[in-house]
């Protein structure tokens, strides 16, 4: 096989990885613009969370704390865990290619399903090894459908529980079943991005199973019910091993003292969680409810988003949907690369931002 040489040429596979497209932010030629297509939450961070930051600035020329030791603190008495079993990272978008870096290689088998985080195949891809993909069963994780997907090559399971950009979950029975089925070798990766805002009796985030096991690792954010989406903080509870092994390759300094500081403080401010949570669950079932009675259907979401499928009518379809919405300001997210063109995402906004897409899709449904 011929190779260029005229320049630094990326490992093989590399450049068919399709990156990440985020949301989009703006409106062109719209002075009011609302983002509701990245599940960030409408409350903004904590004061005390704030507060914190703003002190950190005086002590900008030190490098921060590699152990991240004060938010670790934080996580660990809020949730009762063992702190040695906590790891923080730049979000967890860095744990979890932290996770393939360590476990996975070329031959290897990663399995995700049909509408699961596009970062997992990032991932994935880039460690070198395959991403199996597997559909889901009425927009919600099969875990038949994971079980029989296992082959000697699989290492990695990504589940997202809840799921995005579905809103749906896996009940905590379920996921234990996912969990005796596995080799014991696969490690099992929970990404509870959204668990603060479940209220599901039969939900576990995962800390439950990690505690009991030595091949499960729950994932989790402060990028949405907290807040803190800016200073990219994400943190994971794991075996000890795994801790271990992942602590050898990641970097040295990969929270930043700011972020650490403002971390520790949100985490602590339990009460402004619950105002957030308050608010996320009366406006889901207002929105939820608005939708439907304009003739959408939406996904049961336990998350701060729901997920509205339009009509495929032609005028009426998402496409034309997410036009007219952008027109007036109002910013949903297109999941056409999720494997759903026929639908948006939209985030739970403020109170003006909910009643204004309300509004908006009565005009263009033909019901204002």
């Amino acid at each position: 096989m011929s190779s260029d040489m005229s320049k630094p040429v990326p490992r093989p596979g590399i450049l068919d990885i399709a990156a990440y497209v985020p949301g989009k932010e703006t409106a062109p030629g719209v002075a009011r613009v609302f983002k509701l297509s990245s599940n960030e939450t409408p409350l903004g961070a904590s004061p005390k969370a704030i507060d914190a930051f703003r002190q950190s600035a005086g002590h900008l020329e030190l490098y921060p704390d590699g152990q991240a030791h004060a938010l670790r603190d934080a996580i660990s008495a809020v949730h009762g865990l063992n702190s040695a079993n906590i790891m923080c990272g730049n979000g967890s978008d860095e744990l979890l290619g932290l996770l393939c870096q360590v476990y996975l290689g070329d031959g290897d088998e990663g399995i995700i399903t049909e509408h699961g985080f596009l970062v997992y195949k990032i991932q994935i891809l880039g460690a070198g090894a395959k991403p199996v993909v597997v559909k889901e069963k009425n927009l919600t994780v099969d875990v038949d459908a994971i079980l029989a997907a296992v082959t000697e090559k699989t290492k990695i399971v990504f589940i997202a529980n809840p799921g995005n950009p579905t809103g749906t979950y896996v009940p905590v029975g379920e996921i234990r079943r996912l969990h005796a089925g596995l080799p014991k070798h696969v490690l099992l990766v929970l990404d509870a991005a959204y668990a603060e805002y479940v209220r599901a009796s039969d939900y576990e985030a995962g800390i439950e199973l990690v505690s009991g096991s030595r091949n499960v690792v729950m994932t989790r954010t402060f990028s949405k019910i907290f807040g803190l989406a800016a200073l990219r903080i994400g943190w994971m509870y794991a075996p000890a091993d795994v801790i271990d092994a992942v602590n050898r390759i990641r970097g040295p300094f990969n929270l930043n003292a700011p972020a650490i500081t403002a971390g520790a403080a949100g985490m602590r401010d339990q009460d402004f969680i619950k105002v957030a949570s308050d608010h996320n669950e009366v406006w889901r079932a207002r929105l939820t409810e608005a939708f439907a009675a304009l003739g959408l259907t939406i996904t049961p979401s336990v998350t701060n988003f729901v997920l509205i499928h339009f009509p495929d009518i032609d005028g009426k379809r998402a496409d034309d949907a997410d036009a007219f919405l952008t027109s007036r300001g109002f910013i949903l997210r297109s999941v056409r690369g999720y494997g759903l063109p026929g639908a948006l995402r939209m985030t739970i906004g403020s109170e003006e931002a909910n009643l204004g897409v309300i509004g908006a899709l009565e005009e263009f449904m033909g019901k204002a």
